[in-house]
């Protein structure tokens, strides 16, 4: 089997926002739980003092696919910049959690070196005003180095608040990746332990197409080169954080 030329040295994903309760924490655990499926291991960074990640892991059945687990608020709040990276050689993705109300300090040190940033929003006004807002503020951060998209989260179809919503995001340079509806998927699989991927299928066939999106959007972003043999069990693109020819 060929293995692909992948960048297994810079594979951090970031979920961001500086306000609370829009979702980080579910679409965070949803892209660990996918990645554990694929392999190899991802690791999963709490930096939220509130440990919802960490609660979320301790749930995890010890029969489901491992996840690396970091608890690193601690770290982060005294400005340790070499935290994030003291991985396992074999660790796969790194996906950090983040807490809401971050100072400009700390979101440069949690942005340091991300390959992507993942910013899922709410259908409010409140949370797209202070969203926009933010997004303008982290582009000059980065300085538009680094790969940064919005997710719509917890939306309800067919609504005025979804349509305006996506109006003004359709406005950003940023681009929306994907549209998360609001499910009871997500708060069972939250209370399990588990992601939406790990549930049965005909029960979350159309929150898993969306979930596809996001990582569709990863792939492209973050992928090296194109190399035949290493596909994924659940997505027909090839295995990005792949560290050996060997399947999950």
């Amino acid at each position: 089997m060929t293995i692909g030329s992948y960048r297994h040295d810079q594979n951090k994903i970031v979920v961001l926002n500086p306000k609370g309760g829009c979702g980080k924490t579910t679409l965070a655990t949803n892209l660990a739980s996918y990645f554990a499926l694929r392999g190899p291991p991802p690791t999963l960074i709490d930096t939220d003092p509130q440990g919802y990640t960490a609660r979320w892991l301790a749930r995890r059945p010890d029969t489901n696919n491992r996840i690396i687990s970091v608890t690193g608020y601690k770290l982060a709040v005294q400005g340790n910049r070499s935290w994030p990276f003291r991985m396992p050689r074999d660790a796969g993705a790194v996906i950090v959690d983040t807490p809401a109300g971050l100072t400009q300090r700390e979101i440069a040190e949690l942005t340091r070196d991300a390959d992507c940033i993942l910013v899922p929003v709410l259908p409010s006004a409140f949370d797209v005003h202070v969203t926009v807002n933010f997004i303008a503020r982290l582009l000059m951060l980065t300085q538009l180095e680094v790969p940064v998209a919005v997710v719509a989260n917890r939306t309800q179809r067919n609504t005025l608040s979804l349509a305006k919503l996506l109006r003004v995001l359709n406005e950003l340079e940023t681009p929306t990746i994907a549209v998360l509806r609001s499910s009871q998927n997500y708060v069972q699989a939250a209370d399990l332990g588990i992601g939406i991927y790990e549930m049965p299928p005909y029960r979350v066939n159309e929150d898993v197409e969306q979930m596809d999106q996001v990582i569709a959007w990863l792939d492209r972003r973050l992928m090296k080169s194109l190399e035949p043999g290493l596909m994924s069990r659940l997505n027909p693109l090839p295995r990005l954080f792949a560290t050996s020819g060997t399947s999950a």
